[in-house]
């Protein structure tokens, strides 16, 4: 946030990423307020923020417009809606399978977030890298830069980004069957979500770590972990299709089958519903649906 805009609603604590459109509604009340308060900053980084909930909502074209309307106004007075700028634009690159598009954007980003000691900015820019980035070395590479400039940043929302980035390079460690170093971050992720209370992200923690036992052929501790975690949910009154599939795989690593197949019914059941999955995941899904059915 701009050092001018104090007075101002803090858009990022309106966030909720699993409701873009209701994000874009809350930007959206906010606009008169920041044309009003005549901080062209504050406004062109509220404008950059409406074209990321448009971005996840898929609605690509008409982010690139409201971009398009923020790049216009860029000057020297708005030098933080210009990382900002740069970074969104990234991001839709990216969202819209142009990685190519989407690192240049990125870098800028993180060269000018750099330059204005924005590091919240700069790790945000640093981990989109890593993301946008199609080798395991450049991903770590940009990983790292982020969690250096994470661990040793005075500001909280740097820090913030220490869970995130332990989880993503613990999974690029994993990745490259480094399990021992990824086992060691996903722990150090559980760690941090247990010291702020993020239930929701200390389930995932925990969900990582048992994985990685599972690489690890530990199959004993990793049931016993996802079988904690199905408690929980299901004491939330929820279930949760990750938890299933992996009972079901460490139910057949285990020689469990009737387990196993239960699991995976459970599963598939889940996973049938989720259009994102079927797409994305084809030869899983079909795995799932397969062991479903095993007699």
């Amino acid at each position: 946030m701009s050092k001018h805009s104090e007075h101002l609603p803090d858009f990022d604590s309106l966030w909720d990423f699993s409701n873009p459109a209701k994000t874009c509604e809350l930007f959206d009340d906010l606009i008169p307020l920041a044309k009003e308060s005549g901080n062209q900053d504050y406004f062109l980084q509220l404008l950059t923020q409406i074209a990321r909930t448009q971005g996840l909502q898929k609605d690509f074209d008409e982010a690139h417009l409201t971009l398009d309307e923020v790049q216009e106004d860029l000057t020297a007075e708005t030098p933080v809606a210009k990382i900002r700028y740069f970074l969104e634009r990234g991001r839709v690159f990216n969202s819209s399978k142009e990685a190519a598009n989407a690192l240049v954007m990125f870098r800028r980003a993180f060269e000018l977030a750099v330059e204005a000691k924005e590091d919240n900015l700069a790790v945000d820019a640093a981990h989109m890298m890593a993301i946008a980035e199609s080798s395991q070395d450049s991903k770590m590479e940009w990983n790292l830069k982020a969690l250096s400039l994470a661990e040793r940043s005075q500001d909280p929302k740097a820090q913030a980004w220490l869970g995130s980035l332990y989880n993503n390079i613990g999974w690029t460690y994993h990745d490259s069957k480094k399990y021992v170093e990824a086992l060691e971050l996903f722990e150090k992720a559980l760690a941090f979500r247990q010291s702020r209370g993020q239930t929701a992200n200390i389930r995932i923690a925990k969900w990582c770590v048992a994985r990685t036992y599972r690489s690890m052929q530990k199959f004993s501790e990793a049931l016993q972990i996802q079988m904690d975690l199905k408690g929980e949910f299901e004491a939330a009154g929820e279930k949760d299709v990750y938890v299933f599939e992996e009972l079901g795989e460490l139910s057949l690593a285990l020689g469990k089958i009737e387990d196993s197949k239960e699991f995976f019914r459970l599963a598939y059941n889940l996973f049938s519903k989720d259009e994102w999955f079927k797409t994305n995941e084809p030869a899983r899904f079909k795995r799932v649906h397969e062991l479903s059915l095993k007699r």
